[in-house]
C-alpha cells in the first residue's frame, strides 16, 4: 500500500510522528519537498529525533529513505543528520538515496535570504533564512544553480561556482551594500560534501518506479503545511514550493493515481509561525496556555509558534485540493483543562458567509471568524488506547472536527511518544 502524509495546516501539525508509526508498515519512506526550514519531530522511548532533510522514517533502521528532485538540499545539515543518527548507533548506508537532481543550498543563499529580509523591515516575510527561497529561485531562473549532480565533476563545478558567486557579489554589494562572499571557500566546502553524499545520490525517479513495479509500499513525507504552498496558501507569506497535496507527482516522479491514500494532519488547533494572516489566532492568555503544554516552539528556528482555535475552514480547504482520504489529529491532550473550546466553522466577508477558504488575503482579511463552542474535559487522556475511553467531552470534538471535515478521523494524538497514539480504522 502506497501512503502520502499531508499537512492541513501552516506546517508543524506532527507529521514526523505519523510518518514514523506509518514507517513501520512501509518499506520506504520519501521526503519530496521543502528543504532544511522543515523540522520534524520524532519521540521513541522519551528519546527526541529532530530531523529537517531527512525522512522521518529515517530512526526505523530497516526503512529505506529517499529524498527526491524538489527537495533543496542544504548540505551541511544532511550530513549533520546523518552524522547525529550514526553517533545513535542508526545508520543510514545503503538505505539513504539522494536524486541527483535535488538543487544544493549554499552559503550565497543563506546570505541572500538574509539580506533580503532584513531590507523589508516591518514588511518581511519571516523566513527561516535557510536560503530555501533564494535556491529555489535559482531553481526557476536555471542559469545559477548548483545540483547534486555536479558534485560528480569538480572541475566543471569549480568553474560554474566562480560564475555564480561573481554574478551574486554584484547583486550583494550593488543592491544590498554588503560585503562580497568568496568562491573558494564554498567550493573547498562542496569538495568535502561530494565525499559524504555522492555515495547516496542516483536516479530517485527510476529508482522509485522500480519498486512500484516490485509492489513495495512507499510512504511519501510531505513537509511544511498546505497553507504555505506557494500557489494555494496564505501568499506571499508561503514557502517557495508545492507543498500541499498537489506538489508530491512534481516533487518525486510518482503519478498521484499510485497513491492508495492522502492522510491529512492536523493540530486539534491551529498554530503557524512566522508573519502573515491567521484568523482564528488567540493573542491572549488561552494562546499562552495551548503553546505552553503544545511545546509551541520551532523545531528549525525556535521561535514561539502563534496559537489559535482549530479553523475547519483552513483544514476542510486543504483536505479539498489535497485529495485527502483520512486524517490524524494531533495534540489532543494539548486541549485538556480549558472548560470550552471554539471551532471556527465559517468565515463572513463583506457581510456574506463563505466555509470555503480565501487564499486571497485581501479577501481573508476582511474575513470574520464564526465560532462553534463545545465544551472541554479535565481528565488526563495522555494514556488512553482507545478512543471509547476518552472522556465524553473530547469524543465529541473529535466528531465535531471529523463532521467538519467530512473525512474519517483514523488516528489521534494524546502525547508526544509513537505509543500515545489511538488508531480507529
Amino acid at each position: 500500500m502506497n501512503r502520502c502524509v499531508i499537512g492541513l495546516q501552516w506546517g508543524d501539525e506532527g507529521k514526523g510522528k505519523v510518518v514514523d508509526i506509518l514507517a513501520e508498515d512501509s518499506d520506504i519512506v520519501v521526503r519530496y519537498n521543502g528543504g532544511s526550514n522543515a523540522g520534524h519531530t520524532v519521540v521513541v522511548d522519551n528519546v527526541k529525533f529532530a530531523l529537517h532533510l531527512l525522512p522521518s522514517g529515517a530512526v526505523r533502521p530497516q526503512t529505506i529513505c529517499v529524498i527526491t528532485n524538489a527537495v533543496v538540499v542544504d548540505p551541511e545539515v544532511l550530513i549533520g543528520e546523518i552524522d547525529a543518527l550514526a553517533q545513535k548507533g542508526i545508520t543510514l548506508k545503503n538505505r539513504l538515496f539522494i536524486s541527483e537532481n535535488a538543487h544544493l543550498v549554499l552559503d550565497y543563499h543563506k546570505k541572500e535570504d538574509q539580506l533580503q529580509e532584513e531590507s523589508l523591515g516591518k514588511k518581511k516575510i519571516g523566513t527561516t533564512i535557510r536560503g530555501i527561497g533564494p535556491c529555489n529561485a535559482d531553481k526557476m531562473g536555471r542559469s545559477c544553480c548548483i545540483r547534486m549532480s555536479d558534485l560528480r565533476d569538480l572541475n566543471e563545478l569549480e568553474s560554474k561556482l566562480r560564475t555564480i558567486v561573481e554574478y551574486k557579489n554584484k547583486f550583494f554589494v550593488s543592491v544590498f551594500n554588503a560585503g562580497p562572499i568568496d568562491a573558494g571557500a564554498i567550493f573547498e566546502k562542496c569538495k568535502s560534501f561530494a565525499v559524504k553524499l555522492l555515495p547516496f545520490t542516483l536516479d530517485t525517479t527510476e529508482y522509485l518506479h522500480d519498486c512500484l513495479v516490485q509492489g513495495k509500499s512507499i510512504l511519501f513525507e510531505g513537509a511544511q503545511g498546505t497553507m504555505l504552498d506557494i500557489d494555494h496558501g496564505t501568499f506571499p507569506f508561503v514557502t517557495s514550493a508545492n507543498v500541499s497535496g498537489l506538489g508530491m507527482p512534481a516533487g518525486s516522479g510518482v503519478p498521484a493515481k499510485m497513491v492508495d491514500e492522502f492522510i491529512g494532519v492536523a493540530k486539534c488547533y491551529t498554530t503557524r509561525v512566522g508573519a502573515g494572516p491567521f484568523p482564528t489566532e488567540l493573542d491572549n492568555e488561552i494562546g499562552q496556555l495551548i503553546r505552553d503544554r503544545g511545546h509551541e516552539y520551532g523545531t528549525t528556528t525556535g521561535r514561539p509558534r502563534r496559537c489559535g482555535w482549530f479553523d475547519a475552514v483552513v483544514a476542510s480547504y486543504s483536505v479539498a485540493i489535497g485529495g485527502i482520504d483520512t486524517v490524524a489529529l494531533l495534540h489532543l491532550d494539548t486541549l485538556t483543562g480549558i472548560d470550552e473550546l471554539k471551532v471556527c466553522i465559517a468565515y463572513e466577508i463583506d457581510g456574506s458567509q463563505t466555509a470555503f477558504f480565501p487564499a486571497n488575503i485581501a479577501r481573508l482579511a476582511k474575513a470574520r471568524c464564526i465560532y462553534q463552542t463545545l465544551a472541554g474535559w479535565k481528565e488526563d487522556i495522555t494514556q488512553v488506547k482507545d478512543f471509547d475511553r476518552l472522556p465524553l467531552n473530547a469524543q465529541n470534538y473529535v466528531a465535531f472536527l471529523e463532521k467538519c471535515l467530512k473525512k474519517p478521523v483514523t488516528m489521534i494524538g494524546v502525547g508526544p511518544n509513537r505509543t500515545q497514539t489511538i488508531i480507529r480504522r
